[in-house]
C-alpha cells in the first residue's frame, strides 16, 4: 500500500489543519544570511515561521498570510529587534508618535518589550550565530501552531533527535514516529515545515544516499549541509 493511500485509510479522519486560536500578538523581521534573506516571525509563544528567499514581494505575501492565520496585524517592532523590517503601517505609526513629543518617545522606550519581540530578537541572534558557525543547537521557544497532526509529530521528532552535522532518511524518520509506510508523507511534512533551518528539514535525505528535495531549493539545502560539515564546502 502506498504512503499516500495509507494516510487516507480512515475516511473518518479529518484533514490535518493548523490550530485555530484567537488573535495573537506577533512580530517579524527580515535578516540577510548566506542563503539569502530570511523572514522570521514570532508570537508570544515563540518562533512561529521562517521563510526562505524573503525579498520584498515574498516577504509581503508571507506577512499577509500570517496576518490571516494569526488573526492580527503584526506589532511595530522596537529596538529590541535590531535591523528589523516592520510593516510599513507600523513603521509609519511609530515615526509619527516619536515626532509628537520627546516625552512620548521616552515613555515608549521604558515600556515593557512584548514577548513576541523578545522571542524574535533571540531567534535573530541564534540564527546569525548558526550561520557564523558558532551555534550548533537552537534553544528557542517554538510556536508549533502552524502545523498539526502527523506533520507536527514528524517535525518534533526531527527537532529533538537529529542534531547538527547528522542526517536521517525519510524512511528512517517514518519508522521513528511509528509509521513505517509513510516515507512519502514524511517528505510532504518536510515540504510544509513552517520553521526551516531551526527545525532542520535540510537534514532529511534519501535513504539511498541522494540529497532529496527541499522547499528552499537544492542549492540552499547543499549550502546548509556544507555549513554543518555533511557535504564539502563548494570550491567557488
Amino acid at each position: 500500500m502506498s504512503a499516500e493511500r495509507q494516510t487516507q485509510r480512515d475516511p473518518r479522519q479529518r484533514p490535518e489543519q493548523p490550530e485555530r486560536r484567537d488573535a495573537r500578538a506577533w512580530a517579524w523581521a527580515v535578516r540577510a544570511t548566506p542563503i539569502g534573506p530570511l523572514l522570521l516571525a514570532a508570537t508570544d509563544e515563540g518562533l512561529a515561521q521562517v521563510v526562505f528567499h524573503a525579498e520584498e514581494k515574498t516577504a509581503a505575501e508571507a506577512v499577509a498570510r500570517l496576518t490571516r492565520r494569526l488573526g492580527a496585524e503584526p506589532m511595530a517592532v522596537s529596538s529590541a529587534v535590531p535591523g528589523s523590517v516592520p510593516s510599513a503601517d507600523s513603521g509609519t505609526a511609530a515615526t509619527a508618535e516619536s515626532a509628537d513629543s520627546t516625552d512620548s518617545a521616552d515613555s515608549a522606550d521604558s515600556a515593557p518589550v512584548p514577548r513576541c519581540a523578545e522571542h524574535l530578537a533571540e531567534a535573530i541572534r541564534q540564527v546569525e550565530s548558526y550561520f557564523a558557525g558558532d551555534t550548533k543547537a537552537f534553544t528557542l521557544s517554538l510556536d508549533w501552531s502552524l502545523t498539526a497532526g502527523f506533520n507536527r509529530r514528524v517535525l518534533r521528532e526531527l527537532a529533538a533527535h537529529v542534531p547538527f552535522g547528522t542526517v536521517v532518511g525519510y524512511q528512517d524518520l517514518a519508522d521513528r514516529v511509528g509509521e513505517p509506510g509513510a516515507a512519502r508523507a514524511v517528505g510532504v511534512a518536510m515540504g510544509s515545515n513552517p520553521l526551516p533551518v531551526v527545525v532542520a528539514c535540510h537534514r532529511v535525505v534519501e535513504s539511498g544516499g541522494g540529497i532529496g528535495g527541499f522547499g528552499g531549493g537544492l542549492e540552499t539545502k547543499r549550502t546548509l549541509l556544507a555549513l554543518e560539515g555533511v557535504l564539502p564546502q563548494p570550491l567557488f
